[in-house]
């Protein structure tokens, strides 16, 4: 095997071909390549680059000898063969990240992923490199994992580059994409690759407006979008599909059209991305969340304000829970923007002691780097480096710790925003406890005791407290 080509597990294998270039080469030409390992064939689409280049991208999943095949109606484009070799991964690449269990996550290769997003719309599409880095500078010194950011732009921005060809409100050409901006966009996913973070990427929204006409596409216009996105970006492991943030507030579509529109990723997506949907909400009025046991979801995206809903959530649909919008800190008019850092502590941790996962956001007025979930920079609130330490007591924690409470070996009982004075609880007898006080907001954690048995601990009577109970036996 000297001399071939080595790419890691989970890594991307790149091939570039020379092909035509006259017409619309993105709507004329069709490219794909059937990869072997073994008796195992995935089929995979390859896309047009610009200026006559072709290109096939694809992650392999096991390690040894694959081969590949492609299929073309262009005849220089048809028929051409490659092989390469599948190695180990690296130490830090631990594979995409999948479902575990009912209601978890973890990577390919096992290792235990919990998911602690933020939301960063638009960070990518200004192309301003400064701030770009400030982002990711950001990212790096904080505890996301996560990042939720748009493809396509909303009404009033004027990006230098978009998705599409053309530069004109209302007639972008969408036969045709621009390579330039994928290539910037992929430039970011290999950073956020570089700091061990998810790109859950949302490919349609509510927000143009009509200004640009990418909110209101034909189904085929939908669908041509949709196939170039996966056959150019579902190759990093890194990468989730939202098909829509606040898909109910877009009026052009239906609950049938995002049906058809999920069950075409599903389709066409050979590495079976994590993929949901993201509902709006009628701040404290109502929300309307997708069906989530449809069988192309794999997990609930929720927008909520309440994350006391989480159980019945869970409850309803045997799927993980992410409340990726449950109001942002910050101190602007809308309701949604405006909450203290207190508060969005306090809902990461009510959302994950009842099994969940909760994602941040910032939109501060009149700071230097601007709004985070717009256009990142740097973060300002006081809620990262609380989320930071739940992450850490959670790190601790079973992997699913509600199982574990039924099983006796750990709860995690979290007393919310009252200020109680004790805490009665009913454990297993014959069965000691050890028992920490955790104070949220404080970031403190203080042995309370070993109890067994209905027991009352006493506490020093603040909000944003939890005790933590672990079995003497599990440790």
């Amino acid at each position: 095997m000297a001399g071939r080509l080595e790419v890691e597990r989970w890594g991307i294998f790149e091939r570039e071909f020379a092909g035509p270039s006259d017409g619309n080469p993105f709507k004329e030409v069709r490219l794909s390549a059937r990869f072997q390992y073994r008796n195992r064939i995935v089929e995979i689409d390859g896309f047009y680059d610009g200026d006559g280049t072709y290109r096939l991208r694809f992650m392999p999943d096991q390690p040894g000898e694959w081969r590949f095949v492609t299929s073309s109606n262009a005849p220089a484009l048809d028929g051409l063969r490659g092989e390469f070799v599948c190695t180990a991964p690296t130490p830090t690449n631990h594979g995409p990240v999948k479902v575990a269990g009912t209601y978890h996550f973890r990577y390919a290769d096992g290792t235990r992923y919990l998911p602690f997003g933020t939301t960063c719309y638009h960070w990518t599409h200004a192309m301003e490199e400064t701030q770009e880095r400030l982002t990711l500078e950001a990212l790096a010194g904080s505890a996301f994992n996560k990042v939720r950011m748009c493809l396509l732009p909303t009404g009033g921005m004027t990006p230098p580059l978009l998705a599409f060809e053309g530069d004109t409100p209302g007639q972008l050409d969408k036969t045709r994409f621009n390579p330039a901006f994928f290539a910037h966009v992929e430039r970011r996913l290999d950073d956020l690759l570089a700091l061990g973070i998810e790109a859950d990427l949302i490919l349609f929204h509510p927000y143009d407006k009509g200004h640009w006409g990418v909110d209101n596409m034909t189904r085929e216009e939908d669908t041509y979008f949709l196939r170039y996105v996966l056959a150019r970006l579902g190759a990093y492991r890194n990468v989730w599909w939202s098909l829509s943030n606040e898909y109910d507030f877009n009026t052009f579509k239906s609950i049938e059209d995002w049906d058809h529109l999920l069950r075409f990723v599903q389709h066409h997506d050979p590495y079976q991305r994590l993929r949901s949907i993201h509902n709006g909400t009628k701040m404290y009025l109502s929300s309307h969340l997708y069906d989530f046991t449809k069988p192309w979801i794999t997990h609930q995206s929720v927008q909520h304000w309440d994350a006391a809903l989480t159980e019945s959530w869970l409850a309803s649909c045997a799927k993980p829970v992410v409340i990726d919008e449950i109001s942002y800190e910050g101190d602007i008019t809308r309701r949604w923007g405006n909450i203290t850092g207190q508060e969005l502590t306090h809902r990461f941790w009510q959302g994950m002691a009842a099994g969940g996962y909760v994602g941040h956001g910032e939109c501060f007025a009149d700071r230097p780097s601007g709004p985070w979930i717009s256009k990142g920079g740097e973060l300002y609130g006081d809620s990262p480096e609380r989320i930071a330490f739940l992450r850490r007591i959670m790190e601790e924690a079973p992997a699913d710790w509600i199982e574990a409470r039924r099983l006796g070996t750990y709860l995690l009982d979290y007393l919310g925003a009252g200020q109680q004075a004790y805490h009665e609880v009913e454990l297993p007898d014959g069965v000691d406890y050890h028992v920490d006080l955790i104070d949220a907001w404080e970031m403190t954690v203080t042995p309370a005791g070993t109890h067994s048995g209905r027991c009352r601990i006493d506490l020093p009577g603040r909000p944003y407290l939890a005790l933590r109970f672990r079995a003497a036996s599990s440790l």
